[in-house]
């Protein structure tokens, strides 16, 4: 009585789930195959009841059926529980609507958007059958767009009982963006971006984006292009212009330059199904200090500057007394397939590749239930001075299983191909580190070089697989507002098989385990042995980890943390239990 209003309160309790106990279909209309419909369901008998999936089942089989010339085919599901068992029997009933043709499309608040953007969202158009399942993804692709604050779609009568008028009401929004952003990264260090885009240059619908990043270890720029209907078909076209640098750091001894162009054309297969093809030419090459490159067995040259190795291979051994024993180790020295790169110079790639992309995810930024599978394959050879077929496939599995508890299962793995006899470069091969498993460092994982007096470079491998079980949860005691989560999780990879070069004949370094009876160098004790070219470790140890994370949606941009315990590793692996990365726009 006080506060002269009344206090509402919503009780809501949780009922009991069910799960599909069968699936049926049912059609009235003549000549048509029911059954035919099952491949376009999304619900499947066993698992839980879900209304969305429904209808996104009935919204699949009414445009098929409109697209097998039934145009006013009309799909309606039923259900009848099962309360002892606790299951739904489910009816897809399939039956001829009235008939009603679309008369005009009228669209209303684009003041700078062209008609033509919009109209192509639709499959449908003047004259055409009505029909509400293409109206409705009409809809939903319009704010998808992200062009405008509000899209809604409505009917009005037309000119007779048989007409109808689609009214489209839109309101803009701004599209360009202009941000500063700023960041820290246990990888990349402090990290700083300019960029400039454009989702809808000249109300076109094209998008475009150019960006600027200074770093620590990482810099470069950035140039982006996308016109989302090419010659007014479904087709994305893509052009990408970049140049990035990588600085030694304390993961890696070298240093990387990057400039490349890739075009690409993205074909939209189904709602959820996307196809990539692309073509990519870049050019590459190392930087290292003279002092971590300057190792010469070979006798008699002006740069002889001999190994431990070569020095103890000799009969007799020769005197490195002047070096306390370690020839051109007493500064350091990179390894083999580095050295060996930087020696070749730039190097071009020139690729051709594919991805395909299939996505059932209920929420792209915040996903708590769906599939989310991206395979791509990358063959190298068109051209360029490499030949290689990379092939990577990356699954995730959200699901949501009580309360805001989701369920997070990512398998991932990939495969690098040697073509002909050409030699695959260190560069191509996979480098893995946290991306894989939790708690190691980055390049942290796998093949390593055994010189100890080197700098013991990652030196990737050829194969790699990984899988990891998450569940994320909001921390009951905080608002939803403040956006941020808890997760515990799981991990478990490897990654194996390198087969870059091992030998260099400019340098005398010829010797290996494994095409002579050499004496391999040791960690520890370090030993330089008497093989002059690269010792490393290859064991294909399963690595595991497990940890608790940190995810903050915050005013900042999106934060990260993550504290993760290997459980089983290589004996040379790397560590690295805390990560963190991040990142604001202002």
């Amino acid at each position: 009585p006080e506060r002269k209003g009344f206090l509402v309160t919503f009780k809501i309790e949780e009922g009991q789930q069910y799960r599909i106990g069968s699936i049926d279909f049912r059609s009235s209309i003549p000549n048509f195959d029911a059954s035919s419909m099952r491949s376009y369901s999304r619900v499947s008998i066993g698992s839980l009841y879900n209304v969305e999936s429904v209808e996104k089942s009935v919204e699949e089989m009414q445009i098929e059926a409109s697209r097998r010339g039934y145009a006013f085919a009309v799909v309606r599901p039923g259900g009848d529980r099962n309360f002892e068992a606790h299951t739904v029997a489910i009816v897809f009933n399939i039956d001829e609507g009235p008939r009603t043709y679309i008369e005009r499309i009228n669209i209303r608040g684009n003041t700078r958007t062209r008609d033509y953007v919009i109209r192509r969202e639709f499959d449908i158009s003047e004259g055409d059958a009505y029909n509400r399942a293409l109206v409705d993804r009409a809809e939903r692709r319009l704010k998808n767009l992200d062009f405008f604050k509000s899209v809604k779609i409505s009917t009005e009568p037309g000119s007779s009982s048989d007409r109808v008028v689609l009214i489209v009401d839109l309101e803009e929004k701004s599209t360009g963006d202009f941000s500063v952003s700023g960041g820290y990264s246990t990888t990349d260090g402090a990290l700083a971006e300019v960029s400039i885009s454009e989702r809808n240059l000249l109300g076109r619908g094209l998008f475009a984006k150019a960006a600027v990043t200074y770093g620590q270890y990482a810099r470069g720029y950035s140039l982006s292009f996308v016109e989302p209907y090419l010659l007014d078909y479904r087709v994305a076209l893509g052009l990408d212009l970049y140049q990035r640098q990588q600085l030694a750091n304390s993961f890696i001894s070298y240093g990387t330059k990057t400039l490349g162009f890739s075009p690409r054309l993205g074909f939209s297969l189904r709602e959820d199904l996307a196809l990539q093809v692309r073509y990519s030419i870049y050019q590459q090459e190392i930087t290292l200090p003279s002092t971590l490159a300057n190792c010469n067995n070979v006798l008699g040259s002006s740069a002889f500057n001999p190994s431990p190795a070569f020095a103890a291979s000799q009969t007799p051994p020769l005197d490195l007394t002047s070096s306390n024993g370690l020839g051109c180790y007493s500064d350091g020295e990179a390894s083999l397939p580095v050295r060996k790169e930087l020696a070749g110079g730039r190097t071009l790639t020139s690729a051709l590749g594919y991805t395909l992309n299939y996505n059932t995810l209920d929420n792209n930024k915040n996903p708590s239930d769906g599939l989310l599978i991206d395979f791509r394959q990358d063959f190298a050879g068109v051209g360029g001075d490499v030949t290689y077929l990379k092939t990577a496939m990356d699954a995730k599995y959200y699901q949501s299983l009580v309360s805001d508890l989701v369920g997070l299962v990512h398998l991932q793995g990939g495969v690098l191909t040697k073509i002909g006899n050409n030699e695959i470069r260190m560069l191509d091969h996979f480098q893995m580190g946290p991306n894989l498993v939790r708690g190691f460092a980055p390049n942290g994982i796998g093949p390593r070089d055994l010189n100890p007096f080197g700098t013991q470079d990652a030196l990737g491998g050829t194969k790699y697989w990984g899988a990891s079980l998450e569940l994320q949860m909001p921390f009951w005691f905080l608002p939803k507002e403040v956006g941020l989560k808890g997760a515990v999780y799981a991990d478990a990879g490897s990654l194996f098989d390198y087969q870059g070069p091992t030998t260099w004949s400019v340098t005398n370094e010829l010797t290996t385990p494994k095409n002579s009876s050499c004496v391999p160098s040791t960690v520890n004790p370090p030993t330089a042995g008497t093989c002059t070219g690269l010792v490393y470790d290859d064991s294909r140890v399963v690595r595991t980890s497990v940890g608790v994370g940190l995810i903050w949606a915050s005013p900042f941009g999106p934060l990260r943390f993550d504290y993760a315990v290997p459980l089983t590793k290589g004996k040379y692996d790397r560590v690295q239990e805390f990560r963190f990365g991040g990142g604001t726009s202002f």
